[in-house]
């Protein structure tokens, strides 16, 4: 059985699947190894971060990948201390990647898109 997840590693997120092995099994030894992990999504950083103001839960993502948004447009609803609070865009552009998904627990600081 196998599972997939979602990993962050510097900001760039992968897409890794995790496969149980049962007792006493041992792994298949790899015909070969790829070269570098494909990204799932485009890597954060190609233009303004929009970052968390504190730590919470991701309620609501309003904007995707390619959208254009407008100085003051919502970018994302966070919940924290029982408090929901809107993050807006710090300013005009075409969101480059979304980096976050409803549901999500994010850290300060942590980039929640990046628009250029």
């Amino acid at each position: 059985m196998s599972k997939r997840y979602q990993v962050t590693v510097n900001g760039t997120v992968y897409e890794v699947e995790v496969e149980e092995l049962g007792e006493g099994s041992a792994p298949a030894p790899a015909a070969a190894a790829p070269a570098a992990p494909k990204p799932a999504a485009p890597k954060p950083g190609a233009g303004t971060p929009v970052s968390a103001p504190m730590q919470g839960t991701i309620l609501k993502v309003a904007v995707t990948a390619g959208a254009a948004v407008k100085k003051g447009d919502l970018i994302c609803l966070l919940e924290a201390m029982k408090m929901e609070n809107e993050i807006f865009a710090p300013c005009d552009g075409t969101v480059t990647s979304v980096t976050v998904s409803a549901g999500q627990s994010v850290a300060t600081g942590a980039v929640l898109a990046t628009i250029a």
